[in-house]
């Protein structure tokens, strides 16, 4: 076996989180001495797969053989993705990733949480911007206390969460205040909380959508460089024809739909482990079949996860090792090995010029 031999065999290796064969992800593959040493770079972040990864691709080589020892590096860069409608990227963010359900109580800002979070495991930097404007939950959810701070030219510091920068209207207002406001004032106000926000080098921004497909959703995918969108559903048919509709209302203003997301798939008994389907089975599966978007994966309806983001430290860094935790994982590779397949931006950005006397 030669070096392009080498090369050939890794590269057709099947990559569960893109769907697609590794590729150009191979850089190179050195072949000497019955050893291979293999250079693999992503273009999503891969902390808990690189192992796993790394094994595949010696088996692959060693039955290929010819090698008997394989070295097998694995790092990613994640790179900026092309936006809708040609709109400018956010300062200080390289991708945003809209979470959304055509209707409430779907646990889409469980989802939101737990999701960014693990991006964060997986080695990533990541942001999360609640713009449920009316119902904001982010702040409880990743145990925001107390309020941000501005900088001199009146840009708001992202508020800190286990690891996350953080920006909600929960912060911004007393807990107790209702927000009255028609739908301008509150589109200006998500705006608002984008562009003034001063995000730090974030490969993600999370942005979790108010349920349904109304001013909120239209501003964002309209104005918002989005660079994929994540739908949340139950298995139940009123939750799967909401589903619709928002990806309808994504592929209407040309932001791609990375896939689905089925929460509360099952019902795990917390005193026997007994797994019960009590909302039925395949909304996720079918739901994403019908659109032709891939089915990211399927959550339990489980106490430990409601216990532990009411508390304001969500499953992924309350237990990391817990089953549940574990599955959100899983989906956040998902989700970020699809996004890797789309379109990278190909803007230029030019430098600012200033010029003093």
């Amino acid at each position: 076996m030669n070096n392009e031999e080498g090369k050939t065999l890794v590269a057709a290796i099947e990559d569960p989180n893109t769907g697609r064969p590794l590729g150009d992800a191979v850089r190179g593959v050195a072949v000497s001495d019955r050893r291979a040493a293999v250079d693999i770079r992503l273009s999503y972040p891969a902390a808990g797969w690189k192992d796993e990864l790394a094994a595949i691709v010696s088996d692959r080589l060693r039955d290929g053989g010819d090698v008997d020892e394989v070295t097998v590096d694995v790092d990613w860069q994640i790179p900026q993705h092309a936006v809708q409608g040609g709109l400018d990227p956010i300062e200080g963010v390289r991708n945003v990733i809209a979470v959304a359900s055509g209707k409430g109580g779907v646990g889409k800002s469980t989802v939101s949480a737990n999701l960014a979070l693990a991006l964060a495991a997986e080695g990533a930097t990541v942001g999360v911007l609640d713009a449920d404007i009316y119902g904001p939950s982010q702040p409880r959810m990743l145990g925001l206390q107390g309020g941000p701070k501005t900088t001199e030219n009146r840009r708001i510091l992202p508020m800190r969460a286990h690891g996350l920068q953080v920006m909600s209207i929960g912060v911004l207002v007393d807990t107790d205040q209702a927000m009255i406001w028609r739908g301008p004032m509150a589109t200006q106000a998500l705006q608002q909380m984008v562009s003034e926000t001063l995000w730090e080098s974030l490969d993600y921004l999370v942005v979790d959508l108010p349920p349904g497909t109304g001013d909120i959703q239209l501003t964002l995918a309209q104005r918002i460089p989005v660079a994929g969108a994540v739908t949340v559903t139950t298995p139940q048919e009123v939750a799967v024809d909401d589903v619709r509709r928002a990806v309808a209302m994504f592929n209407k203003v040309k932001v791609p739909v990375l896939g689905v997301v089925e929460n509360m798939s099952t019902h795990i008994c917390s005193s026997c482990g007994h797994e019960d389907a009590v909302f039925g089975r395949g909304g996720g599966e079918r739901i994403a079949r019908e659109a032709g978007v891939p089915n990211l994966g399927q959550l339990p309806l489980e106490s430990e996860v409601g216990r532990t983001t009411d508390e304001g430290t969500p499953i992924v860094v309350a237990d990391p090792d817990h089953p549940a935790a574990r599955r959100f994982r899983e989906i956040a590779r998902r989700v970020a090995g699809r996004l890797s397949t789309q379109s990278r931006e190909a803007k230029v950005r030019m430098p600012k010029i200033r010029i003093t006397d």
